[in-house]
């Protein structure tokens, strides 16, 4: 089925922005694991396999509509060892995300591709209610009870 070309294009985009985001926690992961981090490397590797589900979606959606999907694609990150920053850049990610998310929701509204839009819809159901909740409870907790009993708890 041709797709519309604005559709795919944008879909493309936020491939490149889950794509990365694997980068990210991929990353992530593997430092809290090497700090022995162990409940936060099991969190964030969940995350990462999230993020692959969503890239993989996207690619389906993409191909489906025939276009193709660009891999080769990666957003700029700070990459940090501050267990804090790094939560903190996790979060602010996840939140631009959910703005393009919804930037591109409007744009299948608006070109009536309903089963986009549906895809999109899901993806940021995922976004907002698992990553971005998640992330902001951690950063909550260390600011309640502190950064040290924190890492204690997540070892």
């Amino acid at each position: 089925m041709k797709g519309n070309t604005k559709i795919i294009n944008v879909l493309n985009e936020l491939l490149t922005g889950e794509i990365t985001a694997m980068d990210i926690y991929f990353l992530h992961s593997r430092i809290y694991q090497d700090q022995g981090l162990e409940k936060l490397y099991t969190r964030i590797n969940h995350e990462m396999q999230d993020e692959t589900n969503h890239a993989s979606l996207l690619m389906e959606r993409i191909l489906f509509l025939e276009g193709e999907a660009n891999l080769s694609q990666r957003k700029p990150f700070k990459v940090s060892n501050d267990v804090k920053e790094m939560i903190r850049f996790e979060l602010d990610y996840e939140l631009e995300n959910a703005r393009e998310l919804k930037d591109a929701i409007k744009l299948c509204e608006a070109e009536t591709d309903f089963v986009s839009r549906d895809l999109l819809s899901q993806l940021l159901r995922d976004t907002e209610s698992d990553h971005i909740y998640w992330l902001e409870i951690q950063l909550e907790l260390i600011e309640k009870v502190g950064i040290q009993n924190y890492l204690q708890s997540a070892s």
